[in-house]
């Protein structure tokens, strides 16, 4: 990194040379090292915010302890008090399960999963996608992932890929999946879509009770692994994703590098996530976490709302994020080169909880005023700290401030403002008077900025970065 000297201190402009796109090669072969020159494509560096959906059966009984968030819970009593509705099959066939006893209690000891198919089926004649797709685009997504086989084998389109387990009683009636890639399109985003390659309960019904059992309860018979191509060949051909989210891993046997090649070589601006557990992946994806430093290799943090990602009937407030949290991981998350995926867990009807409409609606007017800071953004040279977040887009460096002053003055540590800066909060019509003070940048804030949450300031043309020597 290059760097001029300024009394004591030195002071960089220079963008991380990651930050530069790719180039993609034209033709891909079945191989680990032909697979790996794909490089996200740079729509998916553009977008920063996607909405994962969780539906299916568990949407009815739509049950889970609320137990905390993926790693703040002890793995030795994870899956006994799942906070995970998505998992309920599971989490009922572990007898002594918080969620073992309300289904003995809500359906009977003995009513089987299977049977919520009749419900799901009948609910999910009422569902509008094009209120899920104007849902997404006002919150300011630019892509959305569907769940279209989770972990209880129930698919989400009319496969012609019948299970061998259970032959005609686990596929919706209604084209779930490709309706709602028809409403997202229309809309103008993008359209993912996840299956769960690595478990499936009704090819395996021996429970998730500890964390080494992901790996034995993962099926790896040649049926298996010939069903899950031969469902990942046909989501692509119907349904185009663009896309490919995976899940905890992938049978042994299947022929996942010459599924890629293909999809790549039909697809370019396609991707798959790190979830297959290959030797590829476009992005790494890590779950109710995020990484404390600007990162390379592209990355996605996925999460819910509350600690579900399928609906939870009884996730109150106190489970939930709130609207300014949310603002503020999303800053910080694309910050460090990261996109988030953010989850909406529907009911069987299609119906979003008040509580998740209103941080979806939280969420759309923050970035209907400061998107500008997002979408298409980069990275700075150091992601920020304390309060203070950064990124960069043109001639411009955007100062996110994760809590908003009070009016006052507030400080930017480290910024020395180039001559003739402009300092602007967005969403307003006149500038801002700053000064600089000392290595910092003070910038007079106004009682009367609109909007709310986190303030983007913006910072043209861009400043240099004062590094004490």
């Amino acid at each position: 990194m290059n760097r001029r000297t300024f009394g004591s201190a030195a002071f960089t402009s220079i963008a991380p040379a990651f930050a530069q796109e790719l180039p993609q090669p034209g033709k891909y072969e079945p191989t680990w090292e032909s697979l790996r020159r794909h490089q996200p494509p740079q729509w998916y560096d553009d977008a920063k915010l996607g909405i994962f959906i969780h539906w299916g059966l568990y949407s009815v009984p739509a049950w889970a302890p609320p137990t905390g968030e993926l790693g703040k819970v002890d793995w030795s009593k994870w899956f006994y008090q799942n906070p995970y509705a998505e998992w309920y099959l599971n989490s009922i066939r572990l007898k002594e399960s918080q969620t073992a006893a309300y289904h003995a209690k809500t359906y009977g000891a003995d009513f089987d999963y299977y049977r919520f198919v009749e419900t799901f089926n009948r609910e999910v004649e009422k569902w509008k996608p094009a209120e899920w797709a104007t849902l997404c685009k006002q919150a300011g997504a630019r892509y959305v992932v569907l769940t279209t086989k989770h972990h209880d084998g129930f698919m989400m389109w009319p496969s012609r890929v019948p299970n061998p387990k259970r032959p005609g009683g686990l596929s919706v009636k209604r084209d779930l999946v490709g309706e709602l890639t028809g409403a997202v399109r229309a809309a103008g985003m993008k359209m993912g879509l996840y299956y769960s390659g690595g478990l499936d309960w009704t090819f395996e019904t021996k429970p998730v009770a500890q964390l080494p059992d992901l790996r034995t309860t993962a099926p790896q018979s040649a049926e298996y692994a010939a069903y899950t191509d031969a469902h990942w060949r046909e989501l692509i051909e119907r349904y185009q994703p663009t896309i490919l989210w995976n899940d905890i891993n992938y049978p042994k046997a299947g022929k996942l590098p010459e599924i890629f090649a293909d999809y790549y070589n039909k697809f370019p601006d396609g991707m798959v996530n790190n979830r297959f557990g290959v030797e590829h992946a476009d992005i790494t994806t890590p779950e109710y976490a995020k990484y404390d430093k600007i990162t390379e290799k592209k990355w996605e943090s996925c999460r819910g709302l509350g600690f579900s990602f399928g609906y939870n009937r009884i996730e109150g407030p106190e489970h939930v994020l709130a609207s300014d949290k949310l603002i503020a991981m999303l800053i910080d998350i694309v910050s460090k080169n990261g996109n988030l995926l953010l989850n909406i867990g529907p009911r069987p009807d299609g119906s979003i909880s008040e509580i998740q409409l209103d941080r979806m609606h939280a969420l759309g007017r923050w970035m209907n005023i400061n998107g500008e800071a997002i979408h298409g953004s980069r990275p700075w040279v150091r992601p920020g700290s304390g309060n203070v977040r950064f990124t960069r887009k043109g001639s411009a460096v955007y100062a996110l401030l994760l809590e908003r002053p009070a009016a006052g003055t507030a400080i930017i540590p480290g910024v020395l403002a180039a001559e003739g800066s402009k300092i602007q909060a967005l969403g307003a019509a006149e500038p801002l008077a700053f000064r600089q003070q000392g290595r910092d940048l003070a910038i007079t804030i106004p009682a009367n900025l609109p909007g709310e949450y986190a303030l983007a300031l913006k910072i043209e043309p861009r400043p240099y970065q004062v590094v004490q020597e």
